[in-house]
């Protein structure tokens, strides 16, 4: 009897064994290049007004020879987007400027707004995947200062983008003005919350605006809640990767890495806070950590939402 255990127990272990080496170079080899654009149609405009394509872009986490990544962001010029929304981590290597520069030089002349992430500010580092279940990270590892400052020049010089970190400003989308604020990386404790209510008084003829969006990197429910006061029509955000990890077909993500709900962690969903219920979209990213090259169940993607006229 024990021999025949013994062999069922082995037998099992060597079924879970195959599974998970399975498993894994099917996240490694072959579903963290399969790049997805998600599109939805969101009726929020007032009435009689012209469609707004948005392109939603976040975690790309560029790093030099990632030259696939690349090319696919390069084509979604072809999208034809109205307005590019960047809630950040575009860089995920020292000299990953180049490779980000390839991926949106065409589309240039496209109106857009960013904001940052940790690691537009410095690099990645080795950390233990596995702590991440336990909570959103607060460790600080040494850093490694990424060139930040010519990161934003050419979002904000070369693109023509708008910077959205700890401000506000309006932008002229497809002949309509659109108002924009937003915070940096609320993950590492640097968004400034207080100052925007001044920024969104000081921009002139405020009513004229068709809409007005809340931009963040990470999805904190206290960033959340505060844009809804603001009055954020529409709000975006990154840093999740969606759970970069998920149980196939599960709606709720394993992980977050901050506080928001598991089952907002990815997606079009709604934010509730004080009576309104706010659209919020939740990128899961394009890419990943170069010390954690993997997804499973959790494509890489970018968001592609046509905003229209309420009926």
């Amino acid at each position: 009897m024990a021999s025949r255990t013994t062999r069922a127990a082995l037998t099992t272990l060597g079924v879970v064994g195959a599974a998970g080496a399975g498993a894994a170079a099917w996240g490694i080899g072959v579903e963290r290049f399969l790049f997805t654009v998600r599109r939805h149609t969101l009726p929020l405009l007032p009435a009689g007004s012209t469609p707004v394509r948005v392109l939603h872009v976040s975690d790309a986490h560029m790093a030099p020879w990632q030259h696939r990544k690349q090319e696919w962001m390069a084509g979604l010029a072809a999208l034809e987007p109205d307005l590019v929304v960047n809630t950040g981590d575009n860089l995920g290597h020292a000299a990953g400027l180049a490779g980000i520069q390839h991926a949106f030089d065409p589309l240039r002349g496209v109106p857009g707004v960013f904001v940052h992430g940790s690691n537009d500010l410095s690099a990645p580092s080795p950390r233990n995947p596995l702590r991440y279940f336990t909570g959103p990270s607060r460790s600080k590892p040494r850093e490694v200062p990424l060139d930040t400052a010519a990161l934003d020049a050419y979002l904000r010089d070369g693109l023509g983008w708008l910077d959205l970190n700890n401000a506000a400003g309006s932008i002229d989308v497809a002949g309509a003005r659109i108002d924009a604020f937003g915070v940096s990386d609320a993950h590492r404790g640097w968004e400034r919350l207080d100052g925007l209510p001044a920024a969104l008084q000081a921009l002139p003829n405020r009513s004229e605006a068709l809409l007005t969006l809340g931009v963040t990197h990470a999805p904190y429910r206290h960033v959340l809640d505060a844009y809804s006061e603001l009055g954020a029509d529409m709000m975006f955000a990154g840093h999740t990767h969606g759970g970069q990890v998920r149980i196939p077909g599960s709606p709720a993500a394993l992980v977050a890495n901050c506080d928001i709900p598991l089952d907002q962690a990815r997606g079009l969903s709604a934010w509730t806070h004080d009576g309104r219920n706010i659209p919020l979209n939740v990128s899961a990213g394009i890419g990943h950590s170069i010390f954690a090259p993997v997804r499973f169940g959790c494509r890489p993607e970018v968001s592609l939402i046509t905003l229209t006229a309420r009926s």
